[in-house]
């Protein structure tokens, strides 16, 4: 998708020729004076804005002020008349990323603005990064040993530079240990640029790395800048790199030896200077007994090889993971929702969790959605039948202690409600259609139940 650029210009010719120049590569949006650009960005921020520092309504400092006190990272390109140098210190001063003189060159203009969307995409990234950090409080949602082995490594690798090789099924947070790594490292504040090999036609591949000059092939209209180069002074994620076809694996092995980038079409050398993070779930040492994958370029991954076990290998986590996603959503859907009923429980602990983290995730957001009142019910759920054990032997021990503390709980609210069941519903923080499907399973009438 294109970038979005505001231009904020109060002449009317100005403002034609500006836009006719960044339409060719920008989504544009114009405005020619400050009040109605701040009720824009009530709604929307852009990736970068040109300002004019002369508005009928407003000045060039006291837009800037306002600026960044709704969008405090937002680049503003600011344009003055010539002459009028001490408005362009001013503006720096107030936060301007920076400034043009009119008349605006056209070539300054493209080199700033290719500045300021690279600043603000590291802005963006960077906070991504710390909000993940933020979020996912890995602590309280990686109790197993196994999991704390694996924190302790991503802890230990993450201040070198060396090259790390993630395994693991689908789901089991590949990726978010490949930010981890980088979030932790003294890269953190430069580019994390993840790579999905698989999800790329075979034929795209060695240009969407390495980058591609005009003219390399019939649809190489421009240079193109490849996702190595992207990540200079970062971590370039390289996912599902058993995907990656024989010619680019040369290509990468040589990378990695010399550090330098050869663009398609290109025989000048880039150097680069990134940190590899790549991850399958395929078995790369079986692929390289097979002839498909190079041993000398596994070699060269498997610097530290950390391996992420599946959900059902670490089931002390699921609880704690459950509940993290649980008041994660209620938060992102504003619903009272606080926990698991017993069954919820009692079925997550015994669920094998083929699609392992990334299953638990959306199975959570579900019931969040679903939920009618504070605690999420197997109903909530909505999985196939097959896959729905019952939680307790029926009839056993536990369970018959389970539904008869179930049973006093439900009689002690009747009676507090005066046998209405909406308020013991309410009381129990269910729904009046969740407590009837527990009387129901439960075999229970209301005895409190007031005759009319």
């Amino acid at each position: 998708m294109k970038a979005e650029v505001w231009l904020v210009e109060d002449d009317p010719l100005q403002q034609k020729f500006l836009r006719e120049f960044l339409e060719q590569q920008y989504r544009v949006e114009t405005f020619d004076r400050a009040a109605p650009l701040m009720e824009r960005l009530q709604n929307r921020i852009p990736d970068v804005i040109l300002l004019d520092y002369r508005l009928p309504d407003r000045t060039g400092l006291e837009i800037l002020k306002e600026i960044h006190h709704r969008a405090p990272e937002l680049p503003v390109i600011v344009i003055t008349a010539y002459g009028r140098i001490e408005d362009a210190v001013e503006a720096m001063r107030a936060g301007a990323f920076y400034y043009l003189t009119k008349p605006v060159d056209f070539d300054t203009l493209e080199s700033l603005l290719k500045r300021a969307l690279d600043h603000h995409r590291l802005v963006e990234e960077r906070n991504r990064l710390r909000r993940l950090l933020e979020s996912v409080p890995v602590e309280g949602v990686a109790e197993s040993a196994v999991m704390q082995k694996v924190l302790a490594t991503l802890r230990k690798v993450a201040p070198t530079d060396a090259t790390v090789l993630l395994t693991g099924e689908s789901g089991t947070g590949k990726e978010w240990a490949a930010r981890m790594i980088h979030a932790l490292s003294p890269r953190k504040e430069g580019p994390f640029v993840p790579v999905h090999i698989a999800a790329l036609p075979e034929s795209l591949v060695e240009a969407e790395l390495f980058g591609v000059e005009r003219g390399a092939f019939t649809d190489a209209r421009e240079r193109r800048m490849g996702k190595l180069e992207a990540a200079h002074g970062g971590t370039l994620f390289l996912d599902e790199i058993g995907e990656l076809s024989p010619p680019v694996q040369v290509k990468l092995l040589r990378f990695l030896q010399d550090r330098r980038v050869e663009r398609l079409g290109s025989t000048r050398p880039v150097t680069v200077d990134v940190r590899i993070v790549a991850a399958t779930n395929r078995d790369l040492e079986r692929l390289v007994a097979e002839g498909r994958f190079r041993e000398d370029l596994f070699y060269r991954l498997n610097v530290v090889h950390i391996h992420l076990p599946p959900l059902r290998d670490r089931r002390e986590d699921i609880l704690p993971l459950a509940r993290f996603f649980l008041k994660q959503y209620a938060r992102k859907y504003g619903k009272p929702v606080e926990d698991l009923d017993r069954e919820v429980v009692a079925f997550l602990l015994e669920y094998p969790f083929p699609g392992n983290i990334r299953e638990l995730q959306n199975m959570m957001e579900r019931a969040v959605v679903m939920a009618e009142d504070r605690v999420i019910h197997l109903e909530d759920l909505a999985l196939p039948v097959r896959e729905q054990p019952a939680a307790l032997p029926e009839g056993s021990f536990l369970d018959e202690r389970l539904r008869a503390y179930e049973r006093e709980l439900i009689l002690d609210a009747l009676r507090r409600a005066g046998g209405v069941q909406t308020r013991a519903a309410a009381l129990l923080g269910l729904s009046e259609r969740a407590l009837r499907y527990r009387m129901k399973r439960l075999g229970m009438e209301n005895p409190f139940r007031t005759s009319r």
